[in-house]
């Protein structure tokens, strides 16, 4: 190869490498800035291809995702200063790239940790300011909506970012509040049994005295009905006895002697003392035979 073959293959590499140096990608994930000698030139760079001066310029790149933070647990006080502790997340993305660079130099853990502090201020004087019952019932959407809003209005004005959504995910109470919690619990568990066992007792014995008066009613009844009953039968009886004994008394008397034979000789270990011509022995004597 000629010595001008050989500087022109030169100096096209070089030229090869200075246009690849000076063009540069962002695709629709990513926003950037450009920076000549760390001073920034060029900000909220949108998507597409880009030209740089090679070696002089340097392109930072960030992710314009939603990010998710994991807030560390927090200890709040109550309006009635009451301990809970807190563990929440926020939903956040980079929304002014400019400013998001000269807040946190791109320093994605840095953007993090002020945005976390600026959260934990806040939530620390809403929750300051609500019972723990505001806290743990209906009330804490409307407070965590109150907190992003706030939040949000904070981080783009500092941070060059969009908070997207603040949310708490658990709310406890320390070990040593859950413990006295748990026990004021199981006293007034304990006494709400205890009331509604009495209560029941009552109702019980109630309802045994109306039964023992129910079925003393109906017993006193039903011997009303039995008594008025067997009258009715006995009186009935007494005159079925009467026309039979009207129509053949003779025969009547047979019948009423033998019923009363067969109830006196039911038994064999039973002893009668009577005269041999006594009336109970009408029928069985040889004359009353013949």
């Amino acid at each position: 190869m000629s010595q001008k073959g050989f500087s022109a293959l030169v100096i096209g590499l070089v030229a090869l490498i200075v246009a690849w140096s000076s063009l540069f990608v962002i695709n629709e994930r990513e926003r950037a800035v450009q920076l000549r000698f760390g001073q920034l030139v060029k900000d909220d760079i949108q998507p597409g291809l880009h030209i740089k001066i090679p070696f002089v310029d340097n392109v930072r790149i960030f992710d314009a995702r939603l990010q998710n933070l994991e807030v560390p647990s927090e200890r709040f006080l109550t309006l009635e200063q009451k301990a809970v502790i807190v563990d929440s997340y926020i939903k956040w993305r980079v929304d002014d790239v400019s400013r998001f660079y000269r807040a946190t130099a791109g320093d994605l853990f840095r953007a993090n940790t002020l945005l976390s502090q600026r959260a934990e201020s806040r939530m620390r004087n809403k929750f300051g300011a609500l019972t723990l019952n505001e806290v743990v019932s209906g009330q804490r959407d409307r407070l965590m909506n109150e907190i992003t809003d706030e939040l949000n209005s904070v981080a783009r004005d500092e941070l060059g970012v969009s908070v997207v959504d603040v949310r708490v995910k658990k709310i406890d109470l320390p070990p040593q509040v859950s413990d006295s919690v748990y026990e004021r619990m199981s006293s007034e568990r304990d006494k709400e049994a205890q009331e509604y066992r009495s209560k029941g007792l009552e109702m019980a014995e109630g309802i045994r005295a109306n039964a023992d008066r129910e079925q003393r009613v109906i017993l006193a009844n039903a011997y009303r009905d039995a008594e008025m009953i067997r009258g009715d039968g006995d009186a009935k009886a007494a005159e079925i006895y009467a026309k039979a004994f009207r129509q053949d008394p003779e025969f009547y008397a047979f019948t009423r002697s033998l019923e009363a034979y067969r109830k006196s000789f039911n038994s064999t270990g039973d002893i009668m003392l009577l005269e041999p011509d006594s009336d109970f022995f009408n029928y069985l004597n040889s004359k009353s035979g013949n």
